[in-house]
């Protein structure tokens, strides 16, 4: 829009040039004319004085003053000897012709000026038109790492912005969705691993069970332990997959509202209550009244999966504690346990997903802690750790804003 509006102005000041220019020169010529038109009348009149000295000055005023009766000043001028041939002077004849040709050169030239400048522009919108489109086929072809250097602040430079931002984002598209596709594919050999162990060992156990009638009793039993044990860690690592599935997806909605934390370690506790118990740590929880505008069951289950990863690390005696604190900047949750802690160099990983430590427990899958700051990251919050070889780890989660 810019550049036609340039394009405009340009045309206007060139005619307005043009204008002025015929102006100054019709000036010039009507000047020209009246003064030639002036020096004929008083040739004129020397002539009849000259060759009629007795001429009435009556007469004289009569042929000057008479504008209407070009009759009558015809025939004053025949009595003394004047046709109409003596009043064509090749003067004005000259500056009629040089007028009407100044007219039609001044034109000329205006209408040449205006066809080269509407080339040149036409020629200029062309190339910029071409080399966009070029611009949008190397895109096409899959190639994004181009740039556009010129920026101002016409239609085109507008348009070449735009595409600039339309590339950076289907570069960016296109990086997220291999990188995707590489997480899936890395995800797709975690849980084939994750879930060919536990079902090869559940067929073996069938298939034992199927073929000897006479087995032991009490070696029956045991199978059909490790079956449903086995049954049991399969089904976490389905539904865990699902809901790290749906949070990757964001289709989970967090319905928040005001939650007594005391309220969700209870509900952690009871969750790890069995595990806790076979293990022989002791879990407690350290809460006075602390409330936080949070979606109960979610955050519940983030905690429960951090205070069974803190059971699974502690040896028997020893303890899990759960803490809560606020302040007017943030509410804090603690969860603390006394057991062998993190190896340093497994510490940068704990939060990946299917990553086991050299301290996990032999049925740990290593997805727990991934779901735990997932949920917590959704809900508006960030978790961190530390630990001490043996002495135990800690995990934070802080929750910013005015949350109660």
């Amino acid at each position: 829009m810019k550049r036609n509006t340039k394009f405009l102005l340009l045309f206007l000041a060139a005619v307005m040039l043009f204008s002025a220019v015929s102006a100054v020169v019709s000036s010039i010529t009507l000047s020209e004319i009246r003064t030639a038109t002036n020096d004929t009348v008083t040739q004129i009149i020397a002539n009849v004085c000259e060759k009629h000295p007795d001429i009435n000055e009556d007469d004289i005023i009569k042929i000057l003053d008479n504008k209407s009766d070009t009759t009558k000043t015809k025939e004053l001028l025949k009595r003394y000897g004047i046709t109409d041939e003596d009043w064509i002077t090749h003067r004005n004849e000259s500056n009629y012709v040089f007028a009407v040709t100044a007219s039609a050169a001044g034109c000329a030239v205006a209408g040449i000026a205006f066809g080269v400048i509407f080339v040149i522009y036409m020629r200029k919108k062309k190339r910029e038109t071409e080399k966009l489109a070029s611009y949008l086929s190397q895109i096409n072809s899959g190639n994004y790492e181009l740039t556009i250097d010129e920026n101002s602040e016409d239609e085109s430079s507008i348009l070449k912005n735009e595409i600039f931002k339309t590339t950076v984002m289907l570069r960016e598209n296109a990086e997220n969705a291999q990188k995707g596709k590489e997480s899936l594919k890395e995800s797709l050999s975690d849980i084939s691993h994750q879930l060919k162990t536990p079902l090869t060992s559940v067929m073996i156990m069938v298939d034992n069970l199927r073929d000897d009638e006479n087995m032991p009793e009490d070696i029956r039993s045991e199978f059909l332990s490790d079956i449903r044990r086995s049954s049991g860690n399969i089904s976490f690592l389905v539904q865990s997959l699902l809901t790290l599935s749906k949070l990757d997806a964001d289709s989970i909605e967090l319905k928040s509202k005001p939650e007594n934390i005391a309220d969700i370690f209870d509900d952690c506790i009871q969750n790890t209550a069995i595990l806790a118990e076979i293990r022989g740590v002791n879990v407690t929880a350290d809460c006075e009244n602390v409330m936080l505008n949070c979606d109960r069951k979610w955050l519940g289950e983030a905690l429960s999966n951090i205070v069974k990863n803190c059971i699974e690390h502690t040896p028997g005696g020893g303890s899990v504690t759960l803490k809560a604190e606020q302040n007017k900047l943030y509410t804090k949750l603690t969860i603390e346990d006394t057991g062998c802690g993190i190896a340093p160099e497994d510490f940068p990983h704990i939060f990946e997903r299917f990553y086991k430590g050299k301290n996990s427990d032999k049925g740990s899958i290593g997805i727990g802690l991934a779901m735990s700051k997932a949920i917590i990251e959704k809900a508006g919050g960030f978790i961190t750790a530390d630990s001490k070889m043996d002495k135990g780890s800690r995990f934070t989660i802080k929750f910013f804003g005015l949350n109660h």
